[in-house]
C-alpha cells in the first residue's frame, strides 16, 4: 500500500508488508545488544556492618582529653546498651609545615581514592580498607554550578589562605567541584600545596553554565527559521530522577571514601539549598546516611555571608506589588526563604557530626573547627543488636564514667532497609539507582528491541519493545494450580544521545496475571518516541514488586540520515502476532487498519504461525509513465547456507 502525504513539499513512502509460512522453526537470535549476566554485587573492604562513631571529649573548659580506656565510655541505640567491639584513639598534628623551597623535593604520594568518585567513570575494583593513620583527611568540596562568581572567588580566597597559612603537617587535603554533571574530583589526596592550587584555580574557572542556558535563550528566540525548523527534543520532563544533584555528589564521595578507616572532614562551600524540600528528603536521608557509614562529617559554609534583607527584593528580581510589601509579610518570607534554604545543609552539619557555618563574611572559622574536631579524637565501634533492616533512624548516646566530662558526636544513623519494609520513595530510588550504575542487576532477563520510521524531515518514529520471560517472572511453584496470582512490574529506562543528555525516557507500571500459561509467554511492553538521526544508548531498568528482583538492558540506537543514503529504507520488523488496535490513529507506524503487529524481541517463531514483515521505503523513483516500481528480496539463512527466498 501507498501513502502519500499532500503538498509538494511533503515526502512520500511505500509502506510494504507481507506474510510467509515457514516450514521449519527459526533458530533463536540474540543480536540484540549487550546480554543479561549476572552481576556480583560491589564490597568495600571497610566492615559497613559496623557502626563507627567519632567521639570528641573536651574537658570543663575545652580542653581535648587524652588518655582515655575503652571502659571509660558506654554506648546506648534507641536506649539499649551496646557492646564496644572496637576501640582506637587518633591523634593528628596542629603544627603548620613550612612549604618547602626546593622544587626538585619529591612530593607525598597517597593511594589515588578519589579517583572512582568522578561522574562517569567506570566502577573500579573493590577496594581495601586504606590506613591513614595520624593523618587529617580534608575534601575542599565547591558547588561552582549553584555560586555567584563573586560567592565562587570569596570561597576560593579562604580556601587558598588555609593552604598557604593555616596547613598542617598532617594534612592530606583533596579538592572537588559539583557541575552540571556531578562531582569531579580536581585533585586527590595530597601534600603538595602547589597541585593544591593549581586545583582551586581550575575549579575557579569553571563555566556555571549560564552562558549556555543564555545562548540556547537566545536561539529559542531567534527568528531564523532555519533554527526554528530544527529539531530539538523536549527536555521539559526528561528529570528522570527528581533527585538534587548536590546531595548525589555528596553521597558519591562518601561511597569512596568508605574504605579508610580514619574520620573525613568535608568542607563543602555552596549558596544553599533552595529546591531542597519534601521531593528530596529521601536523597538527603540517603546522602547523610552514606557520610555516616563512612564516617565523614560534612562542614556547610554558605558563600553568600552575611546577606542584608531588602524590602521588596534587590536589583536582582522585579519588584513586588500589593500590600505584603507595606505590611512586612514580603519581607517575612524572604527571611524564610532564606532560612529554608540553609535547612538541608543544617542537617547535613547535625546529623554527620560536622558544623555549619551561615551568615558570616569570614570562613577561616570552618578550617579551624576542622582541624580542632581532627586533631585528637576516639572511634568507637558496634554490631548493633537490632538485627531489623527497617530502615529507621537509630539514634546513639556515647556517655563517659566522668560526669566532668563532655563528649561530641553525630546523633545517630539509618539503618539498612530490605526491600520489604521499603517504601514509595525508597523504591523509586532503588529504579533510579539500578538504572544509573554502571553495573545493573540482572536477576532475571530482559530483551529489548527497537526499530525507527521516518515521519518527517529529519525525525523518525522509534518504536521499543519490551519483553521479560513470563517464566522468570513465575518460577515453578509459584503459580497456584487453580485461580491466578497478580504481580506488578516497574519499569524506568533512559535514552542518551552521544553528550550524554536524556533525549527520552520511560516510566510505567504493569499488572500481570499469572497463570501457567502466563509462565509459558513472555510480558511484552511496547511503547514509541521521537528522535533525530544520530547514535544513542538505551537503558531499561525492570523490577518485580514482590521479591525486589531487577532486570536491565543496555543497547545502542542508531538512527541513519537518510538525506545522505541513496536507498532510503527504514528498519525491517518482523512478527508472528496480529492484535487489535485501540486507536486508528497512534502515530505507531506498526499500527494500521484497526490492527498492530507485535515485533518478536527474542526472534523466536514457530512452523505453525505465520511470520509478518514490514518495513518503509521512501523517496521512490518512478520511470517514464509516472508508476513506482519496486522489488523486494527476502533470504534465511542457518550456519551461512540459503535455506528459504
Amino acid at each position: 500500500m501507498i501513502r502519500r502525504k499532500g503538498g509538494p513539499a511533503e515526502q512520500r513512502r511505500v509502506a510494504i508488508a507481507f506474510v510467509l509460512a515457514l516450514a521449519t522453526a527459526m533458530t533463536p537470535s540474540y543480536a540484540l545488544g549487550q546480554q543479561p549476566r549476572a552481576v556480583r554485587p560491589l564490597t568495600f573492604g571497610a566492615d559497613v556492618s559496623l557502626v563507627r562513631i567519632s567521639v570528641v571529649v573536651r574537658d570543663s573548659k575545652g580542653a581535648l582529653v587524652r588518655g582515655l580506656k575503652r571502659e571509660d565510655f558506654e554506648i546506648t541505640e534507641d536506649s539499649k546498651p551496646q557492646p564496644i567491639d572496637a576501640f582506637e584513639f587518633e591523634e593528628v598534628s596542629t603544627e603548620r609545615v613550612e612549604e618547602p623551597t626546593d622544587s626538585t623535593a619529591p612530593a607525598t604520594t597517597t593511594p589515588a581514592v578519589l579517583k572512582a568518585a568522578t561522574a562517569g567513570s567506570p566502577a573500579p575494583p573493590a577496594p581495601a580498607s586504606i590506613d591513614f593513620g595520624g593523618k587529617r583527611l580534608v575534601v575542599l568540596l565547591f558547588d561552582s554550578s549553584g555560586m555567584e562568581p563573586e560567592q565562587l572567588q570569596r570561597a576560593m580566597e579562604s580556601a587558598h589562605a588555609y593552604i598557604d597559612d593555616r596547613m598542617t603537617a598532617a594534612d592530606l587535603v583533596a579538592v572537588a567541584s559539583i557541575g552540571s554533571a556531578g562531582l569531579e574530583v580536581g585533585q586527590d589526596f595530597t601534600a603538595d600545596r602547589a597541585l593544591l592550587r593549581r586545583a582551586l584555580d581550575r575549579v575557579a574557572g569553571v563555566d556555571d553554565g549560564s552562558s549556555a542556558d543564555a545562548a540556547a535563550a537566545e536561539a529559542a528566540n531567534t527568528d531564523d527559521p532555519a533554527a526554528a525548523d530544527s529539531f530539538t527534543p523536549d527536555t521539559s520532563e526528561l528529570d528522570l530522577f527528581n533527585i538534587d544533584r548536590r546531595l548525589r555528589a555528596i553521597e558519591d564521595l562518601s561511597k569512596a571514601l568508605m574504605p579508610i578507616v580514619q574520620k573525613k572532614s568535608v568542607i563543602y562551600f555552596s549558596s544553599g539549598m533552595s529546591g531542597a524540600g519534601a521531593d528530596n528528603q529521601v536523597e538527603l536521608r540517603a546522602a547523610i546516611d552514606r557520610a555516616v557509614k563512612a564516617n565523614l562529617s560534612v562542614y556547610p559554609v554558605d558563600a553568600r555571608g552575611l546577606e542584608a534583607v531588602v524590602p521588596g527584593g534587590d536589583a536582582r528580581q522585579a519588584s513586588r506589588a500589593g500590600s505584603d510589601v507595606f505590611s512586612g509579610r514580603a519581607t517575612a518570607r524572604q527571611f524564610d526563604q532564606q532560612a529554608q534554604s540553609q535547612d538541608s545543609l543544617a542537617s547535613l552539619a547535625s546529623d554527620t557530626g560536622g558544623k555549619a557555618f551561615f551568615d558570616t563574611n569570614s570562613f577561616a572559622g570552618a578550617f579551624e573547627r576542622v582541624v580542632t574536631d581532627s586533631s585528637a579524637y576516639y572511634v568507637l565501634g558496634y554490631t548493633s543488636t537490632n538485627a531489623a533492616k527497617d530502615g529507621r533512624f537509630r539514634r546513639v548516646r556515647v556517655t563517659l564514667k566522668r560526669a566532668d566530662l563532655k563528649v561530641e558526636h553525630r546523633s545517630g544513623y539509618y539503618a539498612e532497609r530490605d526491600f520489604a519494609h521499603a517504601g514509595h520513595e525508597d523504591r523509586d530510588r532503588q529504579l533510579q539507582d539500578q538504572l544509573l550504575t554502571d553495573l545493573s542487576a540482572t536477576d532475571f532477563p530482559v530483551w529489548i528491541q527497537a526499530a525507527h520510521f521516518r515521519t518527517g524531515d529529519n525525525r523518525f518514529y522509534v518504536p521499543l519493545s519490551v519483553a521479560v520471560p513470563g517464566a522468570a517472572l513465575f518460577p515453578p511453584g509459584s503459580v497456584p494450580a487453580t485461580g491466578t496470582k497478580m504481580l506488578s512490574l516497574d519499569l524506568i529506562g533512559v535514552v542518551h544521545d552521544e553528550a550524554k543528555q536524556a533525549v527520552a525516557r520511560l516510566r510505567d507500571t504493569l499488572k500481570i496475571e499469572g497463570t501457567a500459561e502466563a509462565r509459558r509467554k513472555n510480558v511484552q511492553y511496547r511503547t514509541g518516541f521521537t528522535l533525530p538521526p544520530g547514535k544513542y544508548r538505551l537503558k531499561v531498568v525492570a523490577r518485580e514488586n514482590q521479591g525486589g528482583t531487577f532486570g536491565s538492558f543496555e543497547t545502542d540506537i542508531v538512527i541513519p540520515d537518510l538525506r545522505r543514503t541513496a536507498i532510503k529504507v527504514s528498519s525491517v520488523v518482523f512478527g508472528t502476532q496480529l492484535e487489535p488496535s485501540a486507536k486508528r490513529d497512534t502515530g505507531n507506524p506498526l499500527a494500521r487498519e484497526g490492527s498492530e503487529l507485535l515485533p518478536s524481541v527474542t526472534h523466536v517463531v514457530s512452523a505453525q504461525k505465520p511470520v509478518y514483515f514490514y518495513y518503509e521505503v521512501y523517496d521512490p523513483t518512478h520511470d517514464t509513465g509516472g508508476a513506482m516500481r519496486l522489488l523486494t528480496s527476502i533470504s534465511f539463512f542457518s550456519a551461512g547456507t540459503r535455506r528459504y527466498e
